[in-house]
């Protein structure tokens, strides 16, 4: 999958003085870079384009492809300039053993430089990249600027479009384009800051202990939000209480509450709430229950028309507000979701009628979709990712959508990766749900068989469970399984083909995107 494409507000002077610590020379226009992007499919004239060593591929075999397609500026790595001809380039060497500036004559203009692609060298492209974000946050924004961050193991980025929903109804908002929240992608992000933005919504994602740390450094936020804790890069970590650690980085790095922190933390979830001791922000909790400083009741699935609740906030002075709302969102676990955002807007000091607005509002880049199948069902595509977290959510959005409209309910489960310790385990409980709200359940991949097994031994049909080896067995069965008005969930890793299979049952053409998302 291609990496987006973003717009930003930086100029070849922000990238000069973040890049070399000095201010531009008269020789260099500040010639506007509106867009920036880590793939060199996605230039377009104009752009700056990353070069970035990954694991798996180096952009910088690419910077000849982004040239010819128009990139204005590179940043890259010294060994990326053996694959360009230097005579045509401005060549900025930041390297911590070159010149920071080149053979330029700094005090006079030479307008041919304009037309000349910009390279800059330097040590390491990500690190690069993080200066340049956070030159553009701290120097080129709004002296009112508020940042939002918002982390956990599911969840992050449905919350950061209904935060950002919430406070658009006031403020300009600024927010990550999908799912970029990681250290290269919230950099990106930072570029897009302007002077005139008000609010900023970024969504940090992390793979080990300090990244989050990291991002807050970048983006210095004011208000933290953390959805949840579960066993998600359970492989990486090691242990759920090193997620935890991990996740509490984003309170610990908050503002104390006299400087405007606030920590906004899930009452529900108890690695949550025992952040409320790593922080000198102040706390706003949300959950279910009247303990928390907002929370919900009379809670209602509507079908495809979303969910209904009664929120309820008891402020720390003034008489208590009660409110019924609905939003549309798919799921009883949306609930949290429309909790979190209406607990920013009230730390922001929105009313009610502008988080009523706001929710009801919610649009973006939303994951996932309910589309038209084949043989007159229809699919719920949750193929984005899978934890057991989101996929007993799933289950329980199959549940709550059993209305008479459905002849059966049938679940598409797949392996879901990096759980470690906790691969048995979650695979199992997914399998006890699963065998309670499906009438037929297929599953995918040799974790998967650990969810069709333990349905078995919690007394599930065998003549109603498929528990097949690869995604082409799956689809193959699914032609012949499908009947009318079947209501299909595909949820599970894309490493063992979950998204091919949903691409090849459903009706793409009658596609629409239901308001959820994990």
């Amino acid at each position: 999958m291609a990496n987006p494409i973003v717009e930003t507000a930086i100029t070849q002077h922000t990238l000069w003085q973040a890049l070399t610590g000095n201010p531009p020379p008269l020789a260099l226009p500040a010639t506007p870079i509106s867009v920036a992007t880590l793939d060199s499919r996605e230039v377009q004239p104009g752009a700056l384009f990353v070069a970035l060593a990954g694991s798996q591929t180096d952009g910088h075999r690419y910077i000849r492809n982004a040239l010819a397609n128009g990139a204005g500026t590179i940043i890259c790595q010294p060994h990326g300039l053996a694959e360009i001809n230097q005579d045509d380039l401005l060549i900025v060497n930041c390297t911590s053993g070159g010149r920071a500036i080149p053979a330029l004559d700094t005090h006079r203009q030479e307008p041919s430089l304009s037309s000349r692609p910009t390279v800059y060298v330097v040590d390491q492209s990500v690190d690069a990249l993080q200066r340049v974000g956070a030159f553009q946050r701290l120097h080129r924004t709004h002296p009112d600027l508020r940042v939002i961050g918002i982390t956990g193991s599911v969840g992050k980025t449905t919350t950061k479009e209904m935060v950002g929903s919430v406070l658009s109804q006031r403020f300009t908002t600024h927010r990550n384009v999908g799912n970029l929240n990681s250290e290269e992608g919230l950099p990106l992000t930072l570029l897009g800051l302007t002077l005139e933005h008000e609010r900023a919504v970024l969504e940090m994602g992390m793979y080990g202990l300090g990244e989050i740390r990291l991002l807050c450094n970048l983006a210095r936020p004011h208000v933290g939000v953390v959805t949840n804790v579960g066993p998600v890069h359970l492989e990486r970590l090691g242990t759920i209480e090193n997620i935890a650690q991990a996740k509490a980085e984003l309170v610990e790095a908050l503002p104390s509450a006299e400087d405007g922190g606030v920590a906004i933390l899930n009452w529900d979830d108890e690695r949550v709430r025992a952040m409320a001791e790593m922080t000198k922000a102040r706390i706003f909790t949300y959950g279910l229950t009247p303990t928390a400083d907002i929370w919900a009741d009379r809670i209602e699935s509507s079908g495809m028309e979303g969910i209904r609740f009664r929120f309820h906030h008891r402020p720390a002075k003034g008489k208590p507000t009660s409110l019924y709302v609905k939003v549309p969102m798919l799921g009883r676990h949306s609930v949290h979701t429309a909790l979190r955002a209406a607990a920013v807007g009230i730390v922001e000091g929105l009313t009610w009628q502008e988080i009523a607005t706001g929710l009801q509002r919610t649009t973006g880049q939303l994951r996932l979709v309910v589309v038209s199948g084949i043989n007159g069902c229809t699919v719920i595509d949750d193929t984005y990712n899978a934890s057991p977290a989101s996929t007993l959510a799933a289950l329980n959005l199959l549940a709550d959508l059993q209305n008479g409209m459905y002849h059966r309910r049938i679940a598409v489960l797949g392996d879901m990766r990096e759980l470690g310790s906790y691969t048995e385990e979650g695979h199992k409980a997914v399998g006890i749900r699963a065998a309670a709200v499906t009438e037929v359940l297929v599953t995918v991949g040799e974790l998967g068989r650990i969810i069709g097994e333990e349905a078995l031994a919690v007394g599930y049909d065998p003549a109603n469970l498929y528990m097949l080896t690869t995604a082409d067995e799956v689809i193959d069965a699914l032609h012949k399984l499908i009947q009318p008005k079947d209501l299909i969930l595909i949820k599970g890793s894309r490493a063992v083909g979950m998204d091919h299979i949903a691409a090849r049952i459903t009706l793409t053409e009658n596609a629409q995107v239901a308001k959820d998302s994990r």
